[in-house]
């Protein structure tokens, strides 16, 4: 069963368009996933904080600034 994590910020226009890709996706696979605010970790801010949103697929970097639906669901097929 795969997982996909959001690290993002609020108030990120970016991040609200990949939080709706991957709700959808997400959704519509049975995957879950969760959505955490960078700025809760230094470590997470130091190492992503120029690339949110960012989303990780079980643990592993897929894609930042903007999530691909299509790439999306094939690292979830």
């Amino acid at each position: 069963m795969h997982h996909i994590t959001l690290l993002g910020r609020p108030g990120c226009h970016l991040c609200e368009d990949a939080r709706e890709v991957i709700a959808k996706v997400a959704d519509e696979l049975g995957v879950t996933w969760e959505e955490i605010d960078i700025d809760s970790s230094g470590e997470l801010r130091d190492k992503y904080g120029e690339m949110i949103p960012v989303t990780l697929v079980d643990g592993v970097q897929h894609d930042f600034w903007r999530v691909s639906e299509d790439r999306l669901r094939a690292a979830l097929a």
